[in-house]
């Protein structure tokens, strides 16, 4: 029982450091989002760090309409960045995680 505990331990700290590495992968992965005809464009990465914001000429005539394709466009950059950051997280998680009962339940299986 004890050296199963130790395995277990084990096999929780090489996942913990996967994690860490994916988390730092995310850092390079990015995302891109462009609203209809591509008035503005939001890069961000998989940790959801917006890198770029381009903004077509176009919208600087309209303050309102600008600050309305910004939040749109980023909101859904964020979304994606969202999705991506937790399947990842999630797969690193469930592949180091020891066969506890229950435990599929949450991650789905």
């Amino acid at each position: 029982m004890f050296g199963d505990m130790m395995g277990m331990m084990g096999k929780l700290k090489e996942t913990q450091e996967k994690v860490e590495a994916t988390k730092k992968r995310l850092d390079t992965v990015t995302i891109e989002e462009r609203a209809t005809e591509d008035l503005v464009k939001v890069t961000i990465t998989a940790n959801r760090k917006v890198q770029e914001i381009k903004i077509d000429d176009r919208l600087l005539e309209d303050k309102e309409e600008l600050e309305d394709y910004l939040v749109i466009t980023i909101n859904k950059a964020i979304e994606r960045a969202t999705q991506v950051n937790e399947t990842e997280l999630a797969a690193v998680a469930k592949e180091g995680m020891p066969n506890i009962p229950g435990l599929d339940s949450l991650f789905g299986k």
